[in-house]
């Protein structure tokens, strides 16, 4: 298990109930920070009400097809990122602008019935494993990953001394995988297959050959780093 944890901002009085936070292209994952506009009447109070207790919001997907369902309660994935609200800027027109950094893996029990406009879970909370059997190969495969990933940064001061800040914070591999997942252009289905994965050697192997996928079908195009990684590099990530 990583000793990189969150242990200043999770609650020690976790219920293991998570208001759901289901959106149709966002996959959330623990360490880095997303921003938030929220304005349908049911997150709103979603979000006064994690505000009035607990900070704390799990980031679902929803399965294909949801549109007809939209405004009941489609199908969601099973695994989530819950995260906890860092910052909360309301607006004159009753929205509100929030800063979300994503803190557990977890994997949703069951629905819960309640009285209320937005969604609930019961949930199990995953951590990162590392297994004694990975060890040797461990550093092998976080130096590969670097060095596939520095091959998407785009040229540029800025962005190239980004990159060494974050290899230089002697990220634990499931930090950097998570990290690295979150700031690339990848599929949503890649993305949920790695937010689903414990197992850390397995989730950077996973990673690793996304990687050299895309260095593979773009190699002939110099413009292939613009467009397979977000625009905002590295992505924001909490220091605690």
């Amino acid at each position: 298990m990583s000793d990189f944890q969150f242990s200043a901002i999770w609650p020690e009085d976790f219920c293991g109930r998570v208001k759901l936070f289901p959106l149709p292209n966002l996959v959330l994952f623990p360490h880095v920070v997303q921003p938030l506009h929220i304005f349908e009447p049911r997150y709103c109070a979603m979000l006064e009400d994690a505000l009035a207790t607990d900070h704390l919001i799990g980031m679902a997907m929803l399965q294909p097809n949801w549109e007809a369902m939209y405004s009941l309660k489609p199908s969601i994935e099973p695994t989530i990122c819950v995260g906890k609200i860092i910052s909360h800027t309301p607006t004159e027109d009753n929205r509100h602008n929030i800063l979300l950094v994503g803190v557990k893996r977890a994997r949703i029990v069951q629905e819960l019935k309640i009285d209320k406009l937005y969604r609930v879970a019961e949930v199990e909370l995953l951590n990162d494993m590392y297994t004694a059997e990975g060890a040797i190969q461990r550093p092998d495969l976080q130096k590969k990953l670097q060095e596939l990933f520095l091959r998407f940064v785009p040229d540029g001061l800025s962005a190239q001394e980004s990159f060494k800040q974050l290899v230089g914070r002697q990220l634990p591999l499931g930090v950097l995988t998570d990290t690295i997942t979150y700031a690339m252009n990848l599929p949503v289905t890649i993305k949920l297959q790695l937010l689903a994965e414990e197992n850390v050697d397995i989730r950077c192997r996973i990673l690793t050959r996304c990687l050299q996928q895309k260095l593979g079908d773009d190699s002939d195009s110099p413009e292939h780093s613009s467009n397979q990684i977000g625009s905002d590099f590295p992505p924001p990530f909490s220091e605690n």
